[in-house]
């Protein structure tokens, strides 16, 4: 580790990742003065008033693991010991200019593999608020747009559910900052503008496109047949209500891959079963196959491209039995079923046959606590937690009722060890009920 700086540089720091989250998961330690965004390299850096609060919060995250918006982050000393005016203007900008939205936002669009017209960019930005105007244009940075709302409000929460989607499965991801502009100028209303306050304006006489290398009519970048925006979906929609308001970023809600490959398996503990368990956290498996040339390999396939998007975001990199799996897009497209592919279509503990919509609300990645349902109705709390207790320490934990029926609450030290509890004991029988386990997104009981 480098000499203690009032300057931390935080690593892992995605394109879904704003400067408000950063500055929330410092803010307990002290004042930050100074932020810079390194989205070029997902970094950033963040200087605190003083010294004594840039250590501890190192001291604090080198003993518990930050995680920012379902990403681990992490965090150390800078090489800096002060950012500089210089540093600010080239690499990002203050947090009090950040911290006042404005209604004008500046979109670029990164991996931007399919053409991105106006209309494309109205039928994304527009669930959120009125689009009063619409400029696109090409920069040394990439494709870019200004989009004005009526109201920054509306702004805002544009960019709260926006920032770092796709807006085709696996491409055009959108990064949304605020510009510091007042009001923005449109001549013409055409693919590349827009004034939707004044339709009358004229379209400017056809020539060369402003978009460089995609031409008017984007004629040889053609979008894929069966290709859809994401966030228009019908079943999306009420899925991202109950995510509240928007899906969780880095989920396009386009996907139609329904199997995924899971690797770098402990061999020993992991069997079909516990796979299932984890798995159907985040939808219906239909069957899952543990490959034998490759035995710490296994692919899932789920019943919906969305829940299959799901466990690949929530698990990559998850803990379990010792080891950091691996999850994928696999490019099979399902299971062919064989006697040794476990057939879970039918089963009656997959957990999104009844209240789809509100199970997807409790989709996160692996945390320390644990979920425990359909107890017996005369379970003590100490029976519970010697139910799970041999997967770790267990920290705390908490019996009660919801509209009489049992539930429980029990938090290990670690996520891997609820993880490890979770695929073990889920949906195994205590006092002849049949229990079932999920993830808890509380911080503490």
């Amino acid at each position: 580790m480098t000499e203690p700086s009032k300057v931390i540089h935080v690593r892992n720091v995605g394109l879904e990742i704003a400067e408000a989250d950063l500055l929330q998961l410092i803010h307990p330690f002290g004042t930050v003065t100074k932020i810079v965004m390194l989205r070029a390299k997902n970094q950033a850096l963040l200087q605190m008033n003083d010294m004594a609060s840039a250590v501890s919060a190192l001291q604090y995250y080198s003993t518990v693991q930050p995680s920012v918006r379902g990403r681990n982050v992490y965090l150390q000393f800078s090489s800096h010991q002060e950012l500089t005016t210089a540093e600010q203007s080239t690499q990002g900008r203050k947090t009090d200019q950040d911290s006042q939205p404005n209604r004008i936002l500046l979109v670029t669009i990164h991996h931007m593999i399919y053409p991105i017209t106006v209309e494309v960019l109205h039928q994304v930005f527009s669930p959120h608020g009125f689009v009063e105007k619409i400029v696109t244009f090409q920069k040394t940075a990439g494709f870019q747009a200004l989009i004005q709302y009526q109201s920054r409000q509306s702004a805002l929460q544009a960019r709260t559910s926006l920032q770092g989607r796709n807006i085709y499965d696996g491409c055009c991801q959108l990064d949304i900052q605020f510009s510091n502009l007042n009001e923005l100028q449109v001549n013409y209303n055409n693919d590349r503008s827009r004034d939707f306050t004044n339709p009358s304006l004229p379209t400017e006489q056809r020539g060369r496109s402003s978009q460089v290398g995609y031409g008017d009519a984007g004629s040889i970048y053609a979008i894929p047949p069966g290709s859809r925006v994401a966030f228009q979906m019908g079943n999306i929609a009420a899925i991202a209500a109950s995510f509240g308001g928007g899906l969780p970023p880095g989920i396009t809600g386009t996907n139609d891959r329904c199997t995924i490959l899971a690797t770098n398996l402990n061999t020993e503990k992991v069997d079909e079963d516990k796979l299932f368990n984890l798995f159907s956290l985040y939808g219906n498996i239909v069957r899952i196959k543990i490959l034998k040339n490759k035995p710490d390999h296994a692919l899932v396939q789920m019943a919906e491209g969305l829940q299959a998007e799901l466990a690949a975001h929530f698990l990559k990199g998850a803990m379990l039995f010792g080891n950091k799996m691996e999850v994928n897009f696999s490019k099979y497209p399902n299971i062919t079923p064989a006697p040794d592919a476990h057939e879970y279509a039918n089963s009656s503990l997959n957990r999104f046959h009844n209240n789809a919509i509100k199970n997807y609300r409790y989709c996160c990645a692996p945390t320390k606590m644990i979920h425990l349902s359909s107890l017996p109705p005369e379970i003590a709390e100490d029976e519970v937690v010697a139910h799970v207790e041999e997967h770790g320490r267990v920290v705390n934990s908490k019996l009660y009722e919801v509209n009489g029926k049992k539930q429980a609450l029990v938090q290990f030290e670690n996520e891997e060890q609820a993880t490890e509890a979770l695929v073990c004991k889920h949906a195994t029988t205590l006092d002849r009920s049949v229990i079932r386990i999920s993830f808890s997104q509380l911080q503490s009981i």
